[in-house]
């Protein structure tokens, strides 16, 4: 609830300081003291728009403090969690208007955006007047309230996340679908490369390996002759290693005589043997590295160019064709899967969207069930309001072709003001004070349920007296049992009811050059003499007095 309201430099208003308690408080006064400027300061500290215009003549700035006392698990202490600011369990919003038309704003000294400011306000505080229709314009909020009076709100719950399943179903659904699509454009080109791909069979490095394999054996080619020629005259029938071999052989049987002459010739002729076959084994060698078959070299030749035709084909080097003949048979299987995966998202979003249909079904029925004990509960409300001909309706409106997180129902609260008169939507159909009425009644009915923690009505019983404005009084004092409730008022029957009454008044200052709004607290004779002047107007009479009295027995009896 609000605990303080500080205003500073706002039009009038040089310095306030309100303290507020629970219950029905009431604010009063003459026309043009004030009562108006109050309110729009307090809009202010919500969130309101801001101007120029609100900062007091001389100023360079104005300033809104509302201080609230909020519970844990509050929806706007939901807020700040979501916005980063501290919760304290004490929500002091700040705003400073700027006389340059700028302004600022502040939830527990925090900065924050004017948005921000705005949600945490709506969540706090709801304003109500005769003209001021947020609180029924939306039908959006209508079904919130519906909800709320049933207590409907963990059924809300329960179809929205099954919404968010069933769009999350369609949604999986609608982009495998597109997908499957996409790869149906191209099913045809994947098939034929991946079945291209895997007949050539591409192998990692095989292009390297072969390139070397064929150069290998070509330039073997060309000098195999020369080679054959050298092994033939070092080896072959040619070869002089024969005619050395058998020199050796006389130069030894002579040598036995002369092994000093001898001895030297024969090791040189042995090294020259031994040289020659050596040669001969390693001119064997590079011939039998240098023969191939030339349908070898054929099949080679023919291989690369097939690689590097595919490779010119698919823009990849020859390298990367195994990866890439991996990558389009993978691609087939999914396509080849894609139908069986398609059929089980098809299953998983009808189930999703059963369980959201028979959920949303279910409330809408419950919905339909209240309607009517709404329905009822407020007409109970309207006879003393002097609405006793009206008739408030709860209009509920089922479209399962239109569904939504919340279900498939638009509730919109409509009104027939004259028996045979055609029923409409409430902002349409009613008058001002028709309008305010009807609100306090619903407000009535739904008490604590489905409303910010502090109610304000500004001047709901406008152009009513009596035992209208009595029953305007006894119904906002039932409704502060449950909520805060402020409530701007010309009648004395509702001042009666106050728990606290504020007095709003101009005082003079500087000799009479310039006025100054001011607030005042009233005990109890003071509370007297201010309804006796609502009674009685300009002069106060004995018997104003003695009414004001009995008007206040009567609504503490």
């Amino acid at each position: 609830m609000l605990a303080r309201l500080s205003i500073r430099d706002i039009v009038l208003i040089e310095r306030l300081d309100i303290e507020f308690a629970s219950g029905l408080a009431v604010l009063t006064g003459e026309t043009g003291a004030g009562k108006s400027i109050l309110l729009d300061a307090f809009a202010l500290a919500l969130g309101g728009r801001g101007d120029a215009g609100l900062v007091r003549h001389g100023a360079e700035q104005g300033q809104v403090t509302a201080v609230f006392d909020v519970p844990k698990n509050h929806p706007a202490a939901k807020i700040l969690a979501e916005n980063g600011l501290d919760d304290t369990g004490e929500m002091i919003l700040r705003r400073v208007q700027l006389a340059d038309g700028r302004t600022r704003a502040f939830i527990n000294d925090q900065s924050i955006s004017v948005q921000t400011l705005k949600a945490v306000g709506a969540a706090l505080v709801e304003i109500h007047g005769q003209h001021d229709e947020r609180a029924l314009v939306d039908a959006a909020t209508h079904r919130r309230l519906l909800d709320a009076f049933a207590s409907l709100e963990k059924d809300v719950a329960a179809v929205e996340a099954l919404w968010d399943e069933r769009r999350s179903a369609n949604t999986a659904l609608e982009e495998h679908r597109a997908a499957m699509e996409r790869a149906a454009r191209e099913a045809d080109y994947l098939r034929h490369a991946s079945d291209e791909l895997k007949q050539l069979a591409p192998k990692e490095g095989e292009e390297t390996a072969l390139a070397s394999r064929r150069t290998t054996m070509m330039q073997g080619e060309k000098i195999a002759s020369d080679l054959r020629e050298a092994q033939e005259a070092v080896g072959g029938n040619h070869s002089p290693v024969a005619a050395l071999s058998a020199a050796v052989r006389r130069l030894e049987r002579r040598g036995v005589n002369s092994p000093a002459l001898v001895e030297p010739a024969v090791k040189a002729i042995d090294a020259a043997i031994n040289a020659l076959e050596e040669a001969d084994q390693h001119l064997q060698a590079a011939l039998a590295a240098t023969d191939f078959d030339p349908a070898e070299l054929e099949r080679i030749e023919e291989r690369l160019f097939a690689l590097r035709a595919a490779s010119r084909k698919y823009s990849t080097p020859v390298d990367g064709l195994a990866a890439l003949a991996a990558k389009y048979a993978a691609d087939v299987v999914l396509i080849d899967a894609g139908a069986s995966r398609l059929k089980k998202l098809e299953q998983a979003a009808i189930e999703a969207d059963g369980r959201y249909a028979a959920a949303a079904r279910k409330l809408s029925l419950a919905r339909q069930k209240s309607a009517e004990k709404l329905n009822k509960a407020v007409n109970a409300e309207l006879a003393p309001l002097k609405l006793e001909r009206a008739k408030f309706i709860t209009q509920v409106e089922t479209d399962e072709a239109a569904p939504g997180p919340q279900g498939f129902d638009r509730v919109e609260f409509w009104v027939q003001t004259n028996p045979g008169t055609k029923p409409g939507p409430l902002m349409k159909v009613a008058s001002g004070g028709e309008l305010s009425r009807f609100l306090l009644a619903l407000k009535v009915v739904l008490s604590d349920r489905g409303s910010a923690p502090t109610l304000v009505f500004d001047e709901i019983d406008t152009g009513v007296g009596g035992a209208v404005a009595d029953a305007i009084g006894g119904r906002l004092a039932r409704l502060a049992g449950k909520v805060q409730v402020m409530a701007v008022t010309h009648a004395p029957q509702v001042a009666a009811r106050a728990d606290q009454h504020l007095l709003i008044s101009k005082d003079a200052l500087d000799k009479g050059k310039r006025v100054a709004t001011r607030v005042n607290a009233l005990a109890a004779d003071h509370r007297r003499e201010e309804i006796a002047r609502m009674l009685a107007g300009a002069e106060i009479t004995a018997e104003a007095r003695a009414a004001a009295e009995r008007l206040l027995k009567a609504a503490t009896a």
